[in-house]
């Protein structure tokens, strides 16, 4: 199908595009901008008078709860909601239910979503078998079937001696490791940061130096392996701190933040809400500002959604017995936009897409000519109420239930096709 979109804001971070353009979309390709490729016939024409038009968003962490968690979110509905947020491409977690620790899992997962005909789907294969931290997966077979990194997702592993030999075998074939920063013993049965809020509300607590602890080590076996590190959802302004100076010296080595924790802090929670229960916790003013900081100056490299759907009777109880996460694809461009607020709107775009793609090693998340044509088209001025009949995602809880932000999809394409409309 060939199509135009025209009169639009079109924002292309990788090739310095910022401007009012056409964009011209042939069998699936970005195949001109600006000006009419010969022989070009439109059989459908998208106006973007007022609207941006941007490469499609890339979400480093958004789980689909297939296989075995289907009472909380399926496939389908997950979909949905990526197309409807602008995910055009998203990375899945290993923590489902058996972890992806499998090839043939792996497979299934990735015939069930392009069955679906709406965003890529990148598993992240389990780097321990049941993700128990014991014995290594064959990470070698499971990239095979199409896993694009290996992690524990936010399942401990406590044996460094493993956390070496899983690192060893990534680098030996230069398999990304992602890896969230948090000492499970310090961590146990915390919910909440531990600072004023925590105890005022008397909630057992997580101390900062728990992701510090852990990240050090992280980094150190890393300076020793040579492994590609990516450090998922820093929260501490003593671990941007260390993850900023492990940059400066060379380490090869990412980071991304979830979107929750760019805006929100312990503060949040007020009496004991558990949409504001989160894994890692809100932690304090200052460290939310030096997360923004480290988006700033390129320290953390992407934004994701953390996208976590819950199932209303796990949430809806006392903050230290909910279950923790909040759905977040939706909200990851809103959330985006509102980061970004009076600045440059192609750096805070890079953050959830150009930067996404280099993190997972795709050629996406820009609209150069002969690239797939994976786009979003949104109205950056169109606030709307986040609320449960809005979200086409099956976990309706977030933090920003009720409020109204800024930022809303009109259309998203994956490969040429019309996906959503709204």
């Amino acid at each position: 199908m060939n199509i135009q979109i025209k009169n639009g804001r079109l924002i292309d971070p990788k090739n310095g595009i910022d401007g009012r353009q056409d964009l011209f979309i042939v069998a699936g390709k970005v195949a001109s901008i600006g000006n009419v490729p010969a022989g070009f016939v439109a059989d459908k024409v998208i106006d973007a008078s007022g609207l941006v038009v941007a490469p499609g968003l890339i979400d480093l962490a958004a789980r689909l709860r297939e296989p075995g968690y289907e009472y909380r979110a399926t496939l389908e509905s997950e979909m949905d909601a990526a197309v409807a947020g602008g995910v055009t491409s998203l990375a899945c977690p290993p923590d489902t239910d058996p972890s992806l620790d499998e090839p043939g899992l792996v497979e299934m997962l990735k015939h069930r979503a392009k069955t679906l005909n709406q965003a890529h789907v990148y598993p992240v294969g389990a780097l321990t078998q049941g993700l128990k931290g014991g014995e290594l997966t064959e990470m070698a077979e499971l990239a095979d079937a199409g896993c694009v990194a290996f992690s524990q997702a936010d399942a401990p592993l406590t044996d460094t001696r493993v956390l070496l030999r899983a690192m060893q075998y990534a680098a030996t074939f230069d398999f990304s490791v992602w890896l969230r920063p948090q000492d499970s013993f310090l961590a146990r049965d915390g919910v909440a940061h531990d600072g004023e809020v925590a105890t005022r509300l008397g909630l057992p607590a997580i101390p900062a130096s728990a992701e510090i602890i852990a990240l050090a080590t992280m980094l150190q076996l890393a300076r020793e392996t040579g492994v590609r590190l990516h450090i998922c959802r820093i929260s501490s302004e003593q671990g941007v701190a260390l993850v900023r100076a492990a940059k400066q010296q060379g380490l090869p080595l990412t980071c991304d933040v979830s979107a929750n924790h760019v805006h929100l802090s312990e503060r949040d929670i007020g009496f004991f809400d558990s949409n504001c229960h989160l894994t890692p916790p809100l932690r304090s003013l200052r460290d939310r500002d030096a997360l923004r900081a480290g988006l700033l100056d390129g320290t953390i490299d992407a934004i994701c959604s953390d996208h976590t759907p819950v199932d209303d009777d796990a949430k809806q109880l006392p903050f230290a017995e909910a279950e923790s996460g909040a759905t977040g694809l939706e909200l990851l461009l809103p959330l985006t936009l509102k980061w970004a607020g009076q600045g440059a709107l192609s750096a805070a775009l890079a953050k959830v897409t150009l930067q996404p793609a280099r993190i997972l090693g795709l050629d996406a998340g820009h609209l150069s000519v002969g690239s797939a044509a994976d786009v979003c088209v949104f109205d950056p001025e169109t606030y709307w109420k986040i609320e449960p009949p809005a979200l086409k995602s099956q976990g309706k809880n977030t933090p920003f239930l009720g409020l109204e932000l800024q930022g809303k999809v009109r259309y998203t394409l994956v490969d040429g096709q019309v996906v959503y409309q709204g």
